[in-house]
């Protein structure tokens, strides 16, 4: 990708990424409150299986923060069990249903908040980082926020992409100071790295056919 800047390079990354993908549509939920039900669900643990969880909690009729809130922990892990770590993960859910009874339940109602105030509040709650509140903010409320994660931590520095420091402050500002500050492009970014993640770009590459190899100095055929 030679001695283009930054921006240059993530804006190809992209649009190669695109080329080959298309649109991802993702999130795959159907009310803001799935997303954010998810985005904790999918902590260390496969798509498919937060999936299953999901389903649980729909055949169940409990997938409101009305019915999590109200139900026993013990019965909310044995729903949300496919997951994997699913004590410690109704305990999550618990304490977001919590956080979000402050706000009557009322999404609309974090749209009104100050985007940095909302962000510390949602990383005060317990078992909220960084990339899941990013991911809250970003898919579920359409914030412009850029979601790190170990795919995009895996795939840049193979195309000589990196920010000077490996922390997750580091990596977002290189994003967001590069790209245009939209949502909808965030969105398609990330979900496009996931997806390169997943079938290309492993732990261990599977080069052969990628459609970065031309920008990827760590091409292996």
């Amino acid at each position: 990708m030679g001695d283009a800047s930054s921006a240059e390079k993530l804006k190809a990354v992209y649009r190669l990424l695109l080329e080959c993908y298309g649109p991802q549509r993702w999130w795959p939920a159907e009310t803001p409150f799935e997303v954010m039900t998810g985005a904790v669900l999918t902590q260390s643990s496969a798509w498919v299986n937060v999936e299953k969880a999901i389903g649980n909690l729909k055949a169940a009729g409990k997938l409101s923060a009305a019915a999590l809130r109200d139900m026993p922990a013990a019965d909310l892990a044995a729903l949300i069990y496919p997951s994997g770590y699913y004590n410690a993960k109704a305990r999550k859910l618990k304490a977001m249903v919590e956080w979000l009874g402050t706000y009557g339940d009322d999404l609309s109602r974090l749209d009104r908040r100050d985007f940095e105030d909302l962000r510390e509040e949602l990383l005060g709650v317990h078992g909220i980082g960084p990339e899941t509140a990013d991911s809250i903010l970003l898919y579920a409320l359409g914030r412009p926020i850029f979601v790190i994660d170990a795919y995009t931590r895996r795939l840049y520095p193979r195309l000589g992409i990196k920010p000077d420091r490996d922390t997750y402050d580091a990596w977002q500002r290189l994003f967001m100071a590069n790209l245009p500050r939209e949502a909808a492009t965030f969105n398609e970014y990330h979900a496009l790295i996931v997806r390169h993640g997943k079938e290309s770009c492993r732990k261990k590459p599977r080069c052969r056919g990628c459609c970065l190899s031309g920008a990827c100095p760590a091409f292996s055929p």
